[in-house]
């Protein structure tokens, strides 16, 4: 795939994705994921418990086939509950700490991804490690439920 601007090839996409390539891994303590920032973010950072909307970029590492990509046609951004294991471990810790606007790569060993079942129905083989890039585009914090106060009016 090469995407032509006035005829010639993308020298911006181009470069992005070699700059993108030089940048250093960091590792997540307690953890195998590791991430590099492609785009820094600023203000708030995402922490447990919060509500976050991303979008989102899935690629087999071994394969590189795109299995998912929240930026296609008919897709949305996806929302989740950062922190509480409602998705796979190396996203759910990786995605930890981002600012509102960063561009976050994590590379998410099968371990703390699909493990060895994979997710054939997304083409994720059994093993597979998994290319994410997350961008943050919202934090807010789960609202909670009020209670009911308790009449306590004497009859």
């Amino acid at each position: 795939y090469q995407r032509r601007v006035h005829g010639g090839p993308d020298r911006n996409r181009d470069r992005d994705r070699s700059d993108a390539q030089a940048l250093p891994w960091e590792s997540i303590p307690g953890i195998s994921t590791t991430y590099r920032i492609l785009k820094p973010g600023q203000g708030p950072v995402v922490s447990k418990m919060q509500m976050v909307k991303v979008h989102a970029t899935g690629v087999v590492k071994e394969t590189g086939k795109q299995f998912w990509c929240t930026k296609d046609k008919g897709e949305e951004p996806f929302d989740y509950q950062a922190g509480a294991g409602s998705v796979i471990s190396g996203w759910d810790k990786g995605c930890l700490g981002m600012q509102l606007g960063e561009v976050r790569q994590l590379l998410i060993p099968s371990a703390e991804g699909y493990g060895r079942e994979g997710f054939p129905a997304w083409g994720i083989r059994p093993g597979a490690t998994l290319d994410f890039t997350i961008e943050l585009l919202q934090i807010r914090w789960q609202k909670k439920k009020k209670k009911k106060k308790k009449n306590s009016a004497l009859i």
